[in-house]
């Protein structure tokens, strides 16, 4: 077990948002590997009224518990922990999973096999077996995008060209879990606050990139993703309020937007540009209607 004394090698930083059955799970499966590797865990709460801080604090006392009082978003909500992360590489991890035994020792290690990985993931395993895709995207260019959201093809958006199985650098990888040398984060400015909530995870692998480093997917190793339970979106429209839901759906269509005006605009010509934007504001009016009309 670490000596609490020395400084960890790993922090590990959830963001939490009324997922308490899903995070004691979750750190159930830390505490199980904790003599692996040296590190320290970091619960970021982002206002949540279930009971989740109050469980952390009394059932998990070696957890340092993080109170941002209110829904700061994901990536307002992970920077948040910047200030008192004190590993020398650290993990952004969902709620909604559960750790294997190696996952983080074998994460780390190869993560130190070459000083020009920016960051890395290993493969994401969804309740049904399946891989969850989204562990590793491409950047979402015009033909990508047109090839996923037009062609229905998502063959080039999610590596479907590239083996499962296999070790291989990639665009983007999701911010379930996201293993990065701080010195990295640090350089790359860590989450952009442009977005609230899905597109900071491209965004920031877009950044590292942009600084020279490289991101893979390491499917050597593998988690249990329980996919968007940690967003709320496995929660009834009954126990949700409209507006809420609206909030957390339309987060991924205006982040495209955000995303595109960013890092993309500039190049590609303008008629291409327009096309674009027309496309999302279609997305928009669809995902607001079928949320309503839910």
């Amino acid at each position: 077990m670490m000596n609490s004394m020395k400084k960890p090698e790993l922090s590990i930083i959830i963001l939490s948002f009324n997922t308490k059955d899903l995070l004691r799970d979750c750190l159930d499966s830390l505490e199980k590997v904790r003599d692996e590797i040296s590190f320290e865990v970091i619960v970021a709460d982002n206002g949540s009224i279930d009971g989740s801080l109050e469980m952390v604090k009394a059932e998990f006392p070696w957890v340092i518990a993080l109170n941002n009082k209110k829904n700061l978003g994901f990536a307002k909500g992970n920077n948040a922990a910047k200030k008192i992360a004190k590993g020398k590489y650290i993990l952004f991890l969902n709620s909604d999973t559960v750790v294997y035994k190696d996952v983080l020792k074998e994460s780390v290690r190869f993560i130190k096999t070459d000083q020009k990985i920016g960051a890395m993931t290993c493969k994401l395993v969804l309740a049904n077996g399946k891989i969850d895709k989204d562990i590793r995207r491409r950047f979402p260019t015009p033909w990508v995008s047109f090839s996923r959201l037009v062609l229905g093809s998502g063959r080039l958006y999610w590596y479907e060209d590239v083996s499962e199985n296999k070790t291989h650098e990639v665009d983007a990888i999701q911010g379930a879990y996201h293993l990065s040398p701080k010195k990295v984060l640090d350089e790359a400015n860590w989450f952009s606050e442009d977005y609230f909530l899905d597109g900071e995870d491209i965004d920031l692998c877009w950044k590292i990139r942009a600084k020279g480093f490289k991101i893979f997917y390491y499917p050597k190793v593998k988690i249990l993703h329980l996919k968007g339970a940690s967003k709320g979106k496995n929660e009834t429209k009954e126990k949700v309020p409209l507006s809420s839901r609206l909030k957390f759906r339309m987060a991924s269509v205006n982040s495209m937007e955000i995303f595109y005006k960013k890092h993309l605009w500039n190049r590609y010509i303008l008629p291409i540009n327009l096309l674009v934007l027309t496309g999302i504001k279609f997305l928009k009016l669809v995902r607001f209607v079928r949320t309503v009309l839910q």
